[in-house]
């Protein structure tokens, strides 16, 4: 297993949750073996285990990021890159749906209070899905809230969770009110799940698809993409701590990144194993000896590292800034969606080397190889990791050209 903890230490030693931070990673580190072992059968299922739910559960992992006041870790935003980053060690696919459960935590405690004690009060371990294709909901103002519908696809952890934040676009009569962007809190009864997860990588994380209709919302169990854009949100009553204070929409790349990077980690880990006692099976060469193998490693893991420490960069200076109640312009926004894409490009391209460089043994289906390569490019896939689209929206803000990203 790789060093991918201990380079991180110096970075929290001015945070001041050293213990807690290390007492929970090591909570992490202790799952990998089990979670590596388990993961074909978590493929086979196309979701996460039960087994797993609850050793993620009995080690609190899904809880580091909510609020101290009902009992949660509240650790630092950079915790989202660095567990995921340890569980992907063993399975991408758990390490997705553990990020995206654990960001849910924290979103809820922006909602109104209300909100969170109807949650949290019923049970505190409770698991929320989410799906933020905005286009596939609509929504229309009523008396006392919202009515929703739509057709959400991608809802990562769906099976597990009781409840569900579905972004949609309020419609309204009056051209001149403009489009807004809300999340609607639904519970598990008043969505369908439909069972649509076939996929060639992260096949294990359940993400299907879920579809409600003129499901009524009261106003406290949605929120406005305005109002998680940076400083004060509607839970910060009761949450004031900097960690509820981020802007949702500009960092949302690394609520997932850490999950390509402990995949190409665990790539890199793997291969460098192997070509240690590998020879070529045509001539007996042993590879470690050979300077192209040499040189793949080096290239591999310089990415792996430059990917960390940018991810890792981004989420400790947005946190630094929100402890200083600064909210990042425009700018910085965009530049967080570029690196946050970069960085999981990065991860993509030292697996595809790694892949390339195993020659036949990456055509096995059996190990772990061709997962590793499988769930890189699915995570790359999504549109958080599009670097066509964050570059270009980057490179717009930097010419003074409007953005086209209207959750920033």
């Amino acid at each position: 297993m790789s060093g991918t903890v201990h380079k991180l230490d110096l970075d929290r030693r001015s945070n001041g949750q050293d213990d807690a931070y290390s007492e929970m990673l090591e909570r992490a580190h202790a799952l990998v073996p089990k979670l590596r072992e388990r993961a074909a059968k978590t493929e086979e299922m196309r979701r996460l285990p039960p087994e797993t739910e609850r050793e993620l559960h009995e080690a609190k992992l899904f809880r580091i990021l909510q609020p101290k006041r009902v009992g949660g870790s509240e650790l630092d935003y950079v915790a989202l890159v660095d567990f995921a980053d340890v569980v992907a060690l063993a399975d991408a696919s758990v390490a997705w749906n553990l990020a995206n459960l654990v960001s849910h935590h924290w979103m809820l405690g922006m909602f109104d209070v209300r909100a969170q004690d109807l949650i949290w009060k019923e049970n505190v371990d409770a698991l929320i899905a989410s799906s933020f294709v905005f286009p596939a909901g609509r929504a229309t103002k009523v008396a006392g809230g919202y009515t929703l519908s739509g057709r959400w696809p991608f809802s990562s952890g769906v099976d597990s969770s009781t409840w569900n934040m579905l972004a949609g676009i309020v419609s309204s009569d009056d051209d001149a009110d403009g489009v807004e962007y809300r999340i609607f809190l639904l519970k598990q009864s008043d969505y369908k799940i439909l069972d649509t997860w076939s996929s060639t990588g992260l096949k294990g994380t359940g993400s299907n698809d879920v579809e409600a209709k003129d499901v009524f919302v009261p106003d406290y169990m949605t929120l406005a993409v305005k109002d998680v854009a940076g400083g004060p949100t509607p839970g910060s009553a009761v949450n004031p701590g900097a960690l509820y204070a981020l802007p949702v929409f500009s960092l949302f790349p690394f609520v997932l990144s850490g999950a390509g990077l402990g995949n190409a980690q665990a790539c890199l880990d793997d291969y460098v194993g192997i070509a240690k006692h590998r020879a070529s099976t045509y001539n007996r060469a042993k590879l470690g000896d050979l300077q192209t193998t040499q040189i793949k490693i080096a290239e591999a893991a310089a990415k792996i590292d430059a990917a960390r420490l940018i991810m890792r960069r981004t989420c400790i200076e947005a946190m630094s800034d929100a402890r200083r109640g600064t909210i990042p312009d425009l700018p910085e926004k965009t530049r967080y969606r570029r690196d946050g894409a970069y960085a999981v490009k990065l991860c993509t391209e030292a697996v595809s080397t790694l892949f390339s460089a195993s020659g036949a043994r990456g055509l096995y289906t059996t190990g772990a190889l061709q997962r590793q390569f499988r769930d890189a490019h699915a995570i790359n896939a999504h549109i958080a990791f599009s670097f066509d689209a964050a570059g270009t929206n980057y490179g717009r803000v930097a010419l003074d050209l409007p953005s086209e990203n209207l959750t920033l």
